[in-house]
């Protein structure tokens, strides 16, 4: 959690940043327990063909061998159900467990994507700011990996996306991806700041390529995500986006 002095230090580094860019799920919005919640259900139907352990082991196994196919997202991901239900069933799951498995994986793409507590508060505060000619000061960008469609959706049903300059949705986030989001909004890598919740994703590429960044940690994330942190000096961890406000 960010102390005064933090906050200060922060508010001061931000001085020579022109645009800020946001993760989406689970920075924004909530996503991570929708799948957890899925995933412990399939493990269920699944029961009969092994422990929770060695189904979720399986799943992970099969998301990641599809990953550089398919991507991420929630069609990628109940592909990855089914197809892995056929291969720890041997072949045997019927088709009223296929059909259940399918209607698990759709509904994720459904969620309501209702803002994290301070999210609409934080943006409305940094889209609002001026600089002393009168103009806004950020641009601001919402660059998040995911199925295209699925990705809009969630920022339309969020309300949030009136804030937002840019919307980049990318199959991942290289140090490529990070340097055309800064083409798209027209600033230098020293000048963007990335918030978000994946160290793996949205903080080490975006200090790789020379930006600033923001690390909101969720209270949980997926295995894939999962990396060793570190400090540096153009990296800060928040609580809460709140804490963004430096009130």
């Amino acid at each position: 959690m960010m102390n005064k002095t933090d906050c200060a230090t922060l508010h001061e580094k931000l001085q020579g940043i022109r645009a800020i860019a946001f993760d989406a799920d689970d920075t924004l919005w909530e996503l991570q327990n929708h799948f957890e919640a899925v995933e412990h259900e399939y493990c269920r139907l699944l029961a009969p063909w092994g422990s929770k352990e060695e189904v979720s082991a399986a799943l992970f196994a099969t998301e990641t061998a599809n990953m550089a196919d398919m991507g991420y997202g929630c069609k990628a991901f109940t592909i990855s159900l089914v197809e892995n239900a056929v291969r720890v069933s041997r072949g045997t799951v019927t088709g009223d467990i296929i059909g259940r498995i399918v209607e698990l994986g759709k509904s994720l793409l459904h969620i309501d994507a209702t803002p994290l507590e301070g999210v609409e508060q934080t943006l409305r505060y940094l889209h609002d700011q001026t600089d002393e000619h009168g103009a806004r000061r950020y641009r601001l960008a919402v660059f998040t990996k995911g199925e295209l469609l699925d990705q809009e959706n969630k920022l339309r049903r969020s309300g949030l996306a009136p804030f937002f300059d840019v919307v980049s949705i990318v199959s991942d986030k290289t140090e490529e991806a990070y340097h055309r989001l800064c083409a798209d909004l027209e600033v230098m890598p020293a000048q963007l700041l990335m918030v978000g919740n994946s160290f793996r994703s949205d903080i080490a590429p975006a200090l790789q390529i020379g930006a600033y960044a923001v690390h909101v940690p969720f209270h949980t994330i997926w295995a894939h995500e999962k990396t060793d942190e570190y400090e540096h000096e153009r990296l800060w961890r928040v609580e809460s986006l709140k804490e963004m406000l430096g009130s």
